[in-house]
């Protein structure tokens, strides 16, 4: 929508605009995740592993279905952005525009982080959230989005007419490409819109541009996701630390970030079942 329109106003306009909201997808028939079962079994976990993200770059990790688990702030304010892919598919991958759509901009708990088509079906539930108390504050940001993309060399180029490396965008491709032993060219095209971990975010209210704030995070605060189908994850500690001034380059103070993967004992999960894929046939008609 242009900043200023010289069209003119309708004698209508204010009739158009009191038109009611409808909810794009109602959602009271969505499968809802057993959070007391997933409750009661985050109460009884055995840690089986951690990878530690470095400052401006990426790493990936591995949890198997059934499983938890966290990513971490540990020495101080900083951002992640974080990729997921069925470990066995990578074509299977978060879907952040439906995640969106079906749940909010910003995620919490009891949230689902939902995969493409022709998938649609839950990767990940969170279950359990250290900054769940920020909500939404006076500016209108809230924590952990699923707006934006990722910070990437090409919009960089584009604004500045600059070469930098860590960009998230960047640092998914090289922790992809490691972990699968290919070209970073090839694992580049697996890399997709993240969900924007420990960022805080929201859009402007005079034009409604997305603008990105000082994280609250702290050393300690996790967010814990319960991983529904094998996962393959990338984390990127984003080269804007707790992105409240810039992204992109080396200027911000950036600290490195934990993913730590937590085993259930079995008998507390013996309600659960894995997800199927979505059961549409694709016929189209």
């Amino acid at each position: 929508m242009p900043k200023r329109s010289t069209v003119p106003v309708p004698p209508d306009a204010a009739e158009r605009r009191r038109k009611p909201l409808t909810v794009c997808y109602p959602v009271e028939t969505l499968p809802q995740p057993d959070l007391d079962l997933l409750n009661a079994a985050r109460r009884n976990l055995a840690k089986v592993g951690e990878t530690v993200v470095p400052p401006r770059e990426g790493r990936c990790f591995r949890v198997p279905r059934g499983h938890f688990f966290r990513i971490v702030s540990i020495e101080g304010p900083q951002v992640g952005d974080l990729n997921l892919w069925n470990a066995e598919d990578l074509s299977e991958r978060f879907f952040s525009g439906k995640t969106r759509a079906l749940h909010a901009t910003h995620v919490g708990v009891g949230d689902r982080l939902w995969s493409s088509l022709p998938h649609l079906r839950p990767m990940a539930t969170i279950t359990h959230d250290t900054l769940g108390w920020y909500g939404w504050d006076e500016d209108g940001a809230g924590v952990h989005d699923v707006i934006g993309t990722r910070c990437d060399p090409y919009t960089n180029r584009l604004l500045t007419g600059g070469d930098y490396h860590h960009c998230c965008h960047s640092n998914l491709s090289r922790a992809l490409a490691a972990e699968r032993n290919i070209p970073v060219q090839e694992a580049e095209a697996h890399v997709h819109d993240v969900m924007n971990v420990f960022m805080c975010t929201g859009f402007t209210r005079d034009t409604h541009r997305y603008f990105m704030k000082a994280s609250p995070v702290r050393p300690g605060d996790f967010i814990e996701l319960f991983a529904e189908i094998d996962l393959l994850g990338a984390l990127s500690a984003c080269p804007g630390g707790d992105c409240g001034s810039t992204h992109s380059s080396d200027t911000a103070a950036c600290h490195p970030l934990k993913v730590e993967v937590w085993r259930a004992d079995p008998r507390d999960l013996a309600g659960w079942t894995p997800p199927g894929r979505n059961a549409y046939p694709r016929t189209h008609g």
